[in-house]
């Protein structure tokens, strides 16, 4: 099994500084401490033994949670690491330009020699997926099966496209829903056509002088791309998607049932694309990790992190699905009603799977089951940047390496 550590990235704060320094983002230091925690943190999963680390993106977070990330964080850290992969889960496409997304995807990848991977997501806060999307008229989505969940999908999907196009070695036309390249179609107009028809891709120019065929350059220093992933999945739709695009999905349901399911129908629909996985092959899944000398110790670290980080905020958006349980269903309709904030408890995690709090010996004893019914290939780790003391969180991560990590590697 590998290991990808998550980062928010958050301004580090306790709740109660937040209120008073608010907003806690116009601080530039607590960007730099911010920034110095990631990098800090990256060098330490690095040293024990995790195989990546990652960002969300997102933006306009004035309270000062789930900041980043772009191109340059990633390449910040990477330049401030070793040999660790770096990269976002995940750039959230509908929010992108095609052309200019492939272009900063391929030159992070030249200048790191191959030590990024991309992320893709389809995005669910409007605050600033809105305002980015507009020229598109794509707005942000609860997977809801709505028109706009339908016409954001779309989008994202026509993006995947133009990429994969981007990073094949021939020149090539694009005409979608959204984008069209060369623009406009007929031909762009070229004043250095000589020049191109010299030295250029044969065709991409026409006897007029006009572009009638793009060819993306760099392309990837990994061939033909970076290794890819797909934020935060609950759907069976998104898990065959990804199974015959080969991404790596990276479940958020933990109930074992639901994950069994879901790894079931990605080596399912892989096969059906021509690619014959092992269960669980090309897989991520999704869990946080609270380690201390007891189980109510470990408790009471999530509660101060990822915890109050759903109770506060992500609860809002929809993520309390993740932690529903059998019973919840008559007081609250799946994909109708969110679970109360205070009805998101560590112990409520802990009995979904979603969490594993306790000694080392309790967590081992949470992952062995989960690697037994899924067998993932990818143990993403939700981490607490931010959220608890830097002293604590890189305790969490030493232990973590020196207990867990070598027991599934």
């Amino acid at each position: 099994m590998k290991f990808m550590y998550f980062f928010l990235p958050t301004l580090p704060a306790t709740f109660e500084e937040r209120r008073k320094l608010r907003p806690i983002a116009s601080h530039p230091e607590r960007w730099q401490r911010m920034i110095d925690e990631v990098t800090q943190l990256a060098r330490v999963a690095e040293d024990m033994g995790c195989d990546a680390v990652t960002f969300p993106e997102h933006h306009l977070h004035s309270e000062g949670m789930e900041l980043g990330s772009l191109p340059v964080l990633t390449q910040h850290v990477i330049h401030n690491t070793k040999h660790i992969k770096v990269g976002p889960i995940g750039y959230v496409l509908p929010g992108w330009n095609p052309l200019r997304l492939a272009l900063e995807i391929a030159w992070l990848d030249q200048l790191t020699k191959g030590r990024s991977f991309v992320g893709f997501a389809r995005g669910y806060q409007t605050r600033w997926l809105n305002q980015m999307a507009q020229k598109v008229d794509v707005t942000a989505t609860l997977s809801d099966k709505s028109e706009a969940d339908r016409v954001n999908r779309e989008a994202f999907e026509e993006v995947f496209q133009f990429l994969k196009l981007a990073w094949g070695d021939q020149p090539f036309r694009f005409k979608g829903k959204y984008y069209e390249y060369p623009h406009p179609q007929e031909g762009t107009p070229w004043p250095a056509a000589e020049w191109t028809r010299e030295y250029g891709f044969p065709g991409e120019v026409d006897e007029l002088g006009r572009i009638q065929q793009i060819n993306v350059v760099p392309k990837p220093y990994q061939r033909p791309h970076p290794p890819l992933f797909q934020a935060f999945s609950v759907s069976e739709e998104t898990i065959r998607w990804c199974a015959r695009e080969g991404i790596i999905p990276t479940i958020l349901l933990p109930q074992p049932p639901v994950v069994r399911k879901l790894v079931e129908a990605y080596q399912q629909e892989s096969r059906s694309a021509g690619r014959n996985l092992k269960l669980g092959e090309s897989v991520g899944v999704v869990h946080c990790v609270y380690l201390g000398g007891s189980k109510e110790a470990a408790r009471k670290l999530a509660n101060e992190g990822i915890v109050a980080g759903f109770r506060n905020f992500f609860h809002h958006f929809g993520f309390s699905e993740a932690f529903r349980e059998d019973q919840d269903e008559a007081r609250y309709p799946r994909g109708k009603v969110n679970l109360p904030a205070s009805e998101i408890t560590i112990e409520r995690m802990e009995r979904v799977d979603f969490a594993y709090a306790g000694t080392v010996d309790d967590v081992r004893r949470g992952i062995d089951a989960m690697v037994e019914n899924a067998h993932p290939e990818w143990f993403v780790w939700q981490g607490d940047q931010g959220l608890l003391p830097l002293d604590e969180v890189k305790r969490q991560l030493e232990t973590f390496g020196k207990e867990i990590i070598p027991r599934y590697k």
